[in-house]
């Protein structure tokens, strides 16, 4: 059975919330974007790691992620469904990427993957709270 409710003022808090931290986020990935285009020597390249790119490479990766990371926290105000799946998405990405980036900058690594999953917790937390909807 659903019923309609309002909408909790925690939840978009928490809405809130993520977009501004994927925002940070966003533009932390374009940081570590642009240290990884602009020069080779700025990062300490891992032997033997798994996933070995250019640093260069790594550098072109973060700015894109960087960009749509920071654009997808703005359409987090129009309180859509589709735009907290994005948001819950992208910051998985995130994750993942920063996980391949710890050898390359382990404290810059570390800082945005608990970012990324502040983005996913508050982005989860409260769902049905936003959509005014509750299953009994």
């Amino acid at each position: 059975m659903t019923t309609t409710k309002g909408v909790s003022g925690w939840a978009v808090a928490w809405t809130i919330f993520a977009a501004v931290w994927m925002w940070i986020l966003g533009f932390m990935h374009a940081i570590a974007g642009f240290a990884g285009i602009a020069e080779d020597e700025v990062l300490v390249a891992a032997p033997n790691y798994v996933l070995q790119l250019d640093t260069t490479t790594w550098g072109w990766i973060h700015l894109i992620l960087g960009i749509v990371v920071f654009i997808a926290g703005f359409s987090l105000f129009n309180g859509a469904v589709w735009a907290r799946t994005v948001g819950v998405v992208l910051a998985a990405v995130s994750i993942i990427g920063n996980f391949s980036w710890l050898p390359y900058q382990p404290m810059w690594s570390i800082l945005m993957i608990a970012a990324g999953a502040f983005v996913i917790w508050a982005l989860t937390a409260h769902g049905h709270d936003i959509s005014g909807t509750e299953t009994v």
